[in-house]
């Protein structure tokens, strides 16, 4: 099999660390597809690297729930099935709550600082929307959700957000659908914004929820339509 195209070429020493990120990213983004066996030996000759660092990376990979290994099959990109997705959205939906309160508590300027942050994430949204660049469109939406939990300085929470926003990714991207409703997804993260600004505490929960609440049913509805047409 060959190797997708878009994978890139390690530069110097390489490290598992540094495989991970990198295939993390190209399966994000499709370049491997749901159910695609990774070709060991294809990846290593492109990356330039051994089997032993990439073989770690792969590990790391599966731990993070993108990948699954199957005995004496080899290693696969994790197909998310409609409970999975609502799985993900559950856990986000805890972190981001618990997030909220932290930052609720966190002190005036540490809530301006992270919404300096979100306000970026949600100017460079707009141009995007404009432009219907989906793939950006996705990327940004998670950037803003991962900005508002790092916003904690909770090392903890972070960690665990960052598999839950790979794996949200995946959920949009792979399984091949668009924002329904588009035209409001700029409204809605400024609203979560101007809520966190305004230290609403009870609204921003809230609205968090609706907003997560809302993406599985946008999702899950996508998803069941293709099942039946398929």
């Amino acid at each position: 099999m060959a190797v997708p195209e878009g994978l890139f070429v390690l530069e110097g020493r390489p490290t598992a660390q540094l495989i991970a990120d990198q295939l993390r990213e190209q399966i994000i983004q499709g370049t491997f597809r749901p159910g695609q066996q990774i070709n060991e030996s294809a990846v290593a000759s492109q990356l330039r690297t051994s089997r032993g660092p990439l073989r770690e990376a792969l590990q790391r990979l599966c731990q993070e729930g993108l990948l699954v290994s199957h005995r004496n099959r080899g290693v696969f990109v994790t197909e998310l099935s409609t409970a999975d997705i609502r799985e993900i959205y559950e856990v986000r939906e805890s972190v981001e709550l618990a997030a909220s309160n932290t930052l609720m508590d966190a002190g005036q300027e540490q809530i301006q600082d992270t919404c300096q942050v979100l306000k970026e994430v949600i100017r460079d949204m707009a141009k995007q929307v404009a432009a219907s660049n989906w793939q950006e469109i996705a990327r940004l939406d998670m950037q803003f959700h991962t900005s508002f939990v790092s916003g904690t300085g909770n090392t903890r929470l972070i960690r665990i957000y960052e598999t839950l926003a790979a794996e949200s990714r995946m959920c949009i991207l792979n399984l091949e659908v668009s924002y329904p409703r588009l035209d409001v997804l700029v409204q809605e993260h400024q609203n979560l914004l101007d809520l966190l600004e305004a230290g609403d505490r009870t609204g921003l929960q809230q609205a968090v929820k609706r907003h997560l609440q809302k993406a599985v049913e946008d999702l899950t509805a996508t998803r069941e339509d293709r099942e039946i047409t398929a």
